[in-house]
């Protein structure tokens, strides 16, 4: 196993002696997570591909169980050398930023390499799980179905939404596909291993540190008449659950093309405070702040995903709650600053 956070430029190491499982994203929040639960499940395996230049990202992979890490500029031509040997990839890896507004910076990430991945997925016959988002229903005006006909007239709020969605289209009009391959539209996933995320962190994770060092956690007010300060809706789903089904999505039968990925209940943001609060054994002090201009008039008032179709799926799982969530969030990690 190769030293947690270097990166890997080039190999000649082949995959054939035994199958692999790829993870693109795998030093990121939700990658470094899924190759936990890949690891609990006995997958060891593992084809760990990011850029992996960030030092405050490497303990997100320590102790984990991993083949070698590829930089995600050399994966394809690392790809070339290689037999076959691969049996899955998990494609995590994009820019996540919304206050991003280059747009050549999410074309180059989130739809060019994805369609990178996507080709050679369809060429190699693997099977494909990658990461969407509920940035791609903008407003929420046209509402949270993920049935296909939707996504040629969604209107994203951000470019990072924006090139979701513009992959999802892509990938839904291909006639030449992966055998199976499963566009997860996550909705506001939390837990541990974000730490590094800065700005772009859940409002648990920016509520608990605001709660530590102030006391009282400030929230966005409401810019608009028909939303009370803190009433904000979000569908908030911990990321253990995001894991669980993207390894369940791997093994099953469904059909392919594009899922939700929430609990399917809507909360406030006054909730998660509350929820935060009670992590922490305090009494709740919630103050209210301006939301800044930059994102004022792309700002999602309300999400909810269907789940419809993933239970049709047959996936029985129950979400975690969001008291539940929070709480095993804020005592096991944020308050002792583990890791998963």
């Amino acid at each position: 196993m190769q030293t947690p956070g270097v990166a890997i430029r080039s190999t000649n190491r082949s995959v054939e002696d035994g199958k692999c499982i790829v993870v693109t994203g795998a030093a990121g929040f939700i990658g470094s997570c899924l190759v936990r639960l890949l690891n609990d499940v006995g997958a060891e395996n593992l084809i760990l591909v990011d850029d992996f230049s960030r030092s405050d990202k490497d303990p997100n992979l320590e102790g984990k169980k991993f083949r070698t890490k590829i930089h995600r500029d050399d994966f394809f031509s690392w790809l070339q050398e290689q037999s076959s040997g691969i049996e899955a990839c998990y494609h995590l890896g994009a820019r996540t930023d919304t206050t991003e507004f280059d747009y050549s910076v999410h074309q180059r990430l989130n739809v060019d390499y994805s369609r990178r991945i996507w080709e050679w997925c369809t060429r190699d016959g693997i099977p494909l799980v990658y990461a969407s988002s509920a940035a791609t229903y903008g407003d929420g005006a046209l509402g949270y179905s993920d049935a296909h006909d939707l996504p040629e007239k969604l209107q994203p709020l951000n470019p990072y939404g924006v090139s979701k969605n513009e992959f999802d289209k892509w990938a839904l009009v291909q006639e030449n596909t992966p055998p199976r391959w499963y566009g997860l539209k996550f909705f506001n996933v939390y837990g541990p291993n974000e730490y590094h995320k800065g700005r772009m962190a859940s409002v648990i994770f920016h509520a608990f540190n605001q709660i530590r060092d102030r006391g009282y956690v400030n929230l966005f007010r409401s810019h608009r008449p028909d939303f009370a300060d803190g009433q904000q809706l979000r569908d908030f789903i911990h990321v253990s659950d995001v894991t669980a089904v993207c390894h369940w999505l791997m093994g099953s039968p469904s059909a392919s093309g594009l899922y939700n990925l929430g609990t399917g209940r809507a909360r406030s943001f006054e909730d998660l405070a509350k929820a935060t609060f009670s992590g922490l054994d305090l009494a709740p002090d919630i103050r209210f702040i301006d939301m800044p201009e930059d994102i004022r008039d792309k700002y999602q008032y309300f999400t909810e995903a269907d789940m419809s179709k993933l239970r049709t799926a047959g996936y029985a799982n129950p979400f975690r709650t969001l008291e539940d969530g929070v709480e095993d969030y804020v005592r096991h990690y944020l308050a002792t600053g583990r890791y998963c």
